[in-house]
This record gives C-alpha cells, structure tokens and sequence, in this order.
C-alpha cells in the first residue's frame, strides 16, 4: 500500500493540507529567523537542529499560527520529524511524512529514516519497513519502490555455488585500491573456497566509485575465486553509515550506533543470502570511525554465524624508530596533497600506480590538493 492510500485509509476525511486546520510552509535555512523558528521547537522536544546537515524543511502550523510539526531532508533521508505533544493524536504526523516522503519519491524512487525505536511503530503505521535497530539511539527505516529485499534480489543472482562452506566477505573502499587491499584481499582468497568483495558504492570519495571499481577489478584478475560485488545503499553507505565519510577526531555515541546499523543489515540480510562464515577486515591504526566499525563486526556478527577475521595491517619497513609503516589510503592521498606522490610507490599496485600517474587522474589530484575532508 502506498504511503497515500495508507493515509486515506487511516484518515479518510483528512486527506490534505487544504482539507484540514493545518497549512504547511518550506522555511528559508539561509534566514535567521526561520532557522531560529525551527531550533527553539526542536530543542523542546529534545532534537538539536543542524542546518547545515539537511537540504529543506517545512513545518506545520494551524489556522491560529501555532506551530504543529516539522520535518527536513538530507538526500533520501528523513530527518527532524517531529509533532508538539498535543497535536500527536491528530493527523500532523501523517501529513508531514507523506508530503517530505513524495517529495523524495519523485527524486529517488526511496527514502530512509532514522528515528528512536520507540517512535518507528508510528512510521510502520505509513507503511515504513524497519530494517535494523541499534537501541536506543536508532531504528532505521525505510520505503519506496525499491528497498532492502530489492538489494538482496541483486545478491542471489551473483551467487556462485561452492563445494564447502568456505565463504568470507570483505567490505572496501579503497580510495584508492593500495597494496594493503590487495594483500587482505589475497590472503582471504587463499584461505577460502570463495569471498565476496563488498566496493562502497556511495561516490562522497575522492576517488569516485567508477575508478576504485576499475582500480580493484585490475588489481585482482589473477585472483579467480574473488567476486565482486556492488555495496549499494546498504553497505557502508552515506545513507545509513554518514558518519563514516566525515572527519571524525572522537567517538560518540551516533558514530558507534550508526556502525552498528550497518553491521546488523549486514548479519541480517547479506549474510543469510550469500553464506558468509567469515569476514576479513585490517587492523586500524588511524581512523576512529573505522576502528569503532571494526569493533560492530566483532559485537554482533559472530552471534550470525559470522567469524571476523582481524588482519594485521601490511607494512611495507620499518622507521629509524622502529615503527612500521603502514600502507594506508589516506597516506596515498596526503602524498598527492603534497606533490610526493613518489614516497609511497610501494604502497601502490600497479593499477593505482599507472593510474596515478596518467592525464586521466588529474582532475581526482587536484580535488585532494584542494578537499580538507577525510576522503
């Protein structure tokens, strides 16, 4: 049922702005005053509003001018949706959903949202599918023409038969693909009958997902028993994972929970569909973000059948302190940043080399001179 036909059905004398006391409004984010409006409501029901973390916001308010409700978007995500305590029983809650949730249909066929779990039985009821929770902070929902069963479609028709149960995943980035993704990648490879390599589909990298596909399809053809495999909006995507593609410095709690959405769609709908006994992730040594993911992989998969295996991030010597350096993709883009891209030859294979060093990666080199983000 459509989230329209589902608002009929629950509110068959209401079915429109114009046919109720509320009116709505689109506010302004560039205003004060309007930023200012949304903020105060927001704040007494207990949301901190970041205008800088959404596109559009509409509000809500009836015939006396009373404000009702909120709500705003960021991409495909529903956020700061929210009705004042006495207008709950009336059908503010519903006509704010509906009208952001068409509005992101006609962009992107789908919408997510976060929510408190004890607030996503109000998005059921608008036909929303919860997909994963990670108490107390989130219930993660979502609904349009395509949706969760949708990606595990694509999965099952990549399934390769295998002989044993020696089947392991990894999930990467590589922005872009280094020696240190090529040697997980191998040494899964080597210790399994098949793995499927996850590639972040989401393009918020320098290195867009076109090339760090291509990069890693090169840099793994001698590998035949490795498939891979597009991650979608599923896995580690700004969708459900947006905390992954900032610069954090610090944990906190929407980071770790966040991590934990993403792992828990994983243990619940790849895993069941694709076999997986195993998956392979490096030691992290740099990014908080990654070791706090690091850490999800290893609270909730193995309760799945799932063993995470921890391997010792590669290095290629050992410094005048005798420390090691690690390979890693952010040193590859802080040489590129500082014109020394020759420092780190050995972190390269010769996909990203070649790459690296043709006209065709020009304009990702001048994006990393110029970007002060963490990918």
């Amino acid at each position: 049922m459509l989230i329209e036909e589902k608002l009929t059905h629950l509110y068959p004398k209401q079915m429109t702005f114009e046919d109720t006391d509320f009116r709505q409004e689109t506010l302004d984010l560039d205003n004060p005053f309007d930023v200012k409006l949304v903020t105060g409501f927001l704040s007494d029901l207990g949301f901190e509003f970041d205008p800088t973390e959404v596109e559009c916001t509409m509000i809500v308010y009836n015939l006396k001018g009373e404000l009702v409700g909120t709500g705003s978007h960021l991409g495909r995500i529903l956020k700061y949706v929210a009705v004042a305590p006495k207008y709950r029983d009336t059908t503010a809650f519903a006509l704010i959903v509906t009208y952001m949730t068409e509005k992101l249909l006609k962009i992107y066929k789908h919408t997510f949202v976060f929510t408190r779990p004890e607030n996503s039985v109000r998005f059921s009821g608008l036909g929303f599918n919860e997909i994963a929770t990670a108490p107390p902070l989130f219930s993660l929902l979502e609904f349009g023409f395509e949706s969760i069963f949708t990606y595990q479609d694509y999965l099952k028709s990549l399934i390769r038969p295998t002989e044993t149960d020696a089947v392991a995943a990894i999930v990467v980035n590589c922005n872009p693909f280094t020696n240190g993704h090529k040697f997980l990648i191998e040494k899964a490879a080597a210790e399994n009958e098949l793995v499927y390599l996850f590639v972040v589909e989401e393009d918020r990298s320098a290195f867009p997902f076109k090339i760090r596909w291509e990069l890693i399809r090169k840099g793994i053809a001698h590998l035949k028993n490795v498939l891979m495999v597009k991650g979608g909006m599923y896995i580690v995507s700004g969708s459900i994972f947006p905390a992954y593609f900032l610069k954090n410095e610090t944990i906190n709690d929407v980071m770790e929970k966040q991590a934990e959405l993403d792992v828990k769609v994983f243990a619940n709908y790849v895993v069941p569909v694709l076999g997986i006994k195993k998956r392979y992730v490096g030691t992290e040594d740099y990014c908080v973000t990654t070791a706090a993911y690091n850490r999800a992989m290893k609270a909730f998969l193995p309760s799945s059948g799932v063993e995470v295996v921890e391997v010792t991030r590669k290095a290629t010597s050992v410094g005048a302190d005798n420390a090691p350096n690690f390979i890693s993709a952010s040193k590859i883009r802080d040489a590129i940043k500082r014109d020394k891209l020759d420092e780190v030859l050995d972190f390269l294979p010769d996909s990203t080399r070649e790459f690296l060093y043709s006209d065709a990666s020009l304009d990702i080199r001048q994006k990393i001179k110029q970007g002060t983000g963490r990918h």
